[in-house]
């Protein structure tokens, strides 16, 4: 009797099995718009996306990121085009909704990521500026995009728009500051609204909640979280696997909120104080330098020899600064 090859006949499985997913990617044909596109979630959110078969457009303010992550999906097979938009303006959220329109033909799904934090975070301090800023990103530019492509979901009955709120939507504080979490509780609100008004018309409307994720715009804080404070938190990869599930349900299952959380909590109180006193008129204190890349992947605490030294009297000098506002 013929002896079977087990090896070929599993390799030959397999590649059948690979074959058969790629016929089967859940988004096979749509087209999505993804903000914030050129990092951290965005992208993480947008790589996925092309992964599952859909045709994605990155957008953001910077164009050297969006067309990285654009190249990326390509070099994939997968299929996406990048496009400059600053948000806060809402005509250029509508342009942004017009280019995808007419370079794919449609808009399936709307992801609502780009995100804009103020330096200040206290309501004494934050000056008016930066409250427009961060309101024109995280909420106008959110309602003049969902708006821009809310016909033509409408028109074929079916479409999914998620935004990534914050969980400084439901815990205001010092974290997030008064602008960021009060622009992310009225998305929350507006998403609600789209939800209310138009899930009768096929519209899927889902607000995504995350605490800390580690994330380019950790980098506007007071103080920058280290290697350390960074080691537990989320990543970008994991709120983008909550959009991905969000978008793929079968279109009669709606995910209407989501709160997303690190399992392990970390103490805060340092960042609570540094964003208690940045802006108050007459304060000595002085901001954190931020860390370089290198600094952030080993603190320099561990390195060793002088540079250990040096960075251990800078961390008290830093703690003294932020505790009592005098170097």
């Amino acid at each position: 009797m013929p002896q079977l090859d087990v090896g070929v006949e599993l390799r030959s499985a397999e590649a059948a099995g690979q074959e058969g997913a790629e016929d089967m990617r859940r988004l096979e044909g749509q087209v999505a718009v993804v903000t914030g596109g050129g990092s951290g979630i965005g992208r993480a959110t947008a790589v996925m996306l092309a992964a599952e078969g859909a045709r994605v457009v990155v957008a953001g303010r910077r164009m050297a990121p969006l067309e990285a992550v654009a190249a990326e999906i390509e070099r994939a097979g997968g299929k996406a085009a990048a496009r400059r938009a600053d948000l806060s303006k809402a005509a250029e959220a509508v342009d942004l909704a017009r280019f995808a329109q007419e370079r794919f033909g449609r808009v399936d799904i709307l992801v609502n990521n780009a995100g804009h934090s103020s330096r200040v975070r206290h309501i004494r301090w934050v000056g008016l500026e930066e409250w427009e800023q961060v309101m024109g990103v995280n909420l106008t530019g959110v309602f003049a995009l969902t708006q821009a492509v809310l016909p033509g979901m409408i028109e074929r009955g079916a479409g999914t728009i998620v935004t990534v709120s914050s969980v400084a939507a439901l815990r205001p504080g010092l974290i997030g500051g008064a602008p960021y979490g009060a622009a992310k509780a009225a998305v929350r609100n507006l998403m609600g609204h789209v939800h209310a008004t138009l899930r009768d018309k096929g519209i899927r409307a889902t607000t995504i909640m995350p605490a800390e994720v580690d994330t380019p715009i950790l980098d506007n804080r007071p103080l920058v979280p280290g290697a350390r404070a960074r080691a537990t938190m989320m990543q970008p990869e994991d709120v983008a696997q909550a959009v991905l599930l969000c978008v793929s349900l079968p279109q009669r299952t709606v995910i209407e909120e989501m709160v997303m959380s690190p399992t392990i909590a970390r103490d805060m109180s340092a960042d609570i104080s540094a964003a208690s006193r940045l802006g108050e008129p007459g304060w000595e204190g002085e901001a954190q330098p931020k860390a370089s890349r290198a600094d952030r992947a080993i603190p320099r605490a561990e390195r060793g020899g002088r540079g250990a030294r040096w960075a251990s009297r800078s961390r008290r000098r830093g703690e003294r600064i932020w505790q009592t506002g005098r170097a």
